[in-house]
């Protein structure tokens, strides 16, 4: 089975303290629209501490289009992203010319040519290079993206895949929306670059952390759950307050089947790699899963010290497992995003 075998992530330059940024919503929406007021509890009620931003936080109250904006997207997305891509080829102690497959995930800015491509031409990266960009997964991307790179790299054993994955949330937060789900999202979303290199076995590398299996699930008639509107003005965020409800209905059971697929239980999982919506979302998986101790404790870190950065966070807890320490057995990596769906990943770790 494929190894990953190294993960790099970025600490953007403007990482904010979450009361910086509380006040700043209270200049930009209160001063427009007064009855915000009532909700400015919220950026207290998420538990983060700081979140990682691509902009000084002046940006955000300043007039800009959506041409402004996703310039902004396509310019950091690829600075970032290169930077990540080479201390991940660092980690991993190859060649960039070795790379035989590329995925790039995000669903927070558009690029035509993909941003895979910029990041091609920029790197110089093999010209004859595999490429898919992945949008619209939301923050199921992440997780979605490495059974994709992994099972690239079941089908050509002498692989050598790289999963680049941005979310610049913040570009997309509407200064002039005064939407609950707007505000919601101002409290909560943030930015992030992470990059991961997933070797074929032909490679014969003996690595700590191997894939296993994959499963993807879409829940019917539950389109408005999360998304996206497009508008004039740029990405509208739409969630539903009903997801951690969502959750606590589906997910033991979701788990339980796809374990039990491979000959699995719930009590055979050390390792849960947990994309973290934000609290109410952590506290319903633990809820709804009842393990003993803190198994979210990697996940919350994250949040609590980056924000909600969609499709990234993920990787950002995978990142945190692999360089601050695992236990032996399996892993489980999972996130939900729009559909309304789940996507999980089996991993096998050993130190």
């Amino acid at each position: 089975m494929p190894n990953i075998i190294a993960i790099s992530k970025i600490d953007l330059p403007c990482k904010t303290d979450q009361q910086e940024v509380k006040e700043q919503a209270r200049i930009a929406f209160t001063s427009r629209s007064p009855h915000m007021e009532r909700l400015m509890d919220v950026f207290d009620n998420t538990q983060i501490k700081t979140r990682n931003f691509c902009k000084p936080l002046d940006y955000y109250i300043a007039p800009s289009t959506f041409e402004d904006r996703n310039n902004a997207y396509v310019e950091a997305a690829l600075k970032w992203s290169v930077r990540a891509i080479d201390d991940c080829i660092v980690r991993a102690g190859i060649r960039k010319e070795d790379i035989t497959d590329i995925l790039f995930v995000s669903t927070t800015g558009l690029a035509t040519p993909s941003m895979d491509a910029l990041i091609v031409n920029r790197m110089r990266l093999n010209p004859h290079i595999n490429r898919m960009p992945l949008f619209g997964l939301g923050c199921a991307g992440g997780v979605s993206g490495m059974a994709k790179a992994n099972a690239i790299a079941i089908a050509n054993p002498n692989a050598i895949v790289l999963l680049v994955a941005v979310e610049l949330c913040s570009l997309t937060v509407l200064r002039d929306d005064y939407s609950t789900s707007n505000f919601i999202g101002s409290s909560l979303f943030s930015d992030g670059v992470a990059a991961c290199l997933v070797m074929g076995d032909n490679h014969r590398v003996d690595g700590r952390v191997k894939y296993k299996a994959a499963s993807s699930k879409l829940y019917y008639d539950s389109l408005e759950v999360m998304g996206w509107d497009f508008t004039n003005n740029g990405f509208k965020v739409l969630f539903s307050k009903d997801i951690p409800e969502f959750i606590n209905e589906n997910v033991r059971g979701d788990i339980d089947e796809f374990l039990r697929r491979h000959g699995l239980e719930l009590k055979d999982v050390r390792n849960f790699i947990f994309h973290p919506g934000g609290k109410k979302v952590l506290d319903a998986y633990a809820n709804a899963l009842d393990v003993k101790g803190d198994f979210l404790k990697k996940s919350r870190m994250v949040m609590n010290d980056y924000g909600n950065m969609s499709s990234v966070t993920v990787l950002y807890v995978l990142e945190k497992f692999m360089n601050e320490g695992f236990d032996d057995g399996y892993g489980l990596m999972m996130a939900m995003g729009p559909g309304f769906s789940s996507e999980m990943l089996l991993l096998e770790m050993k130190n």
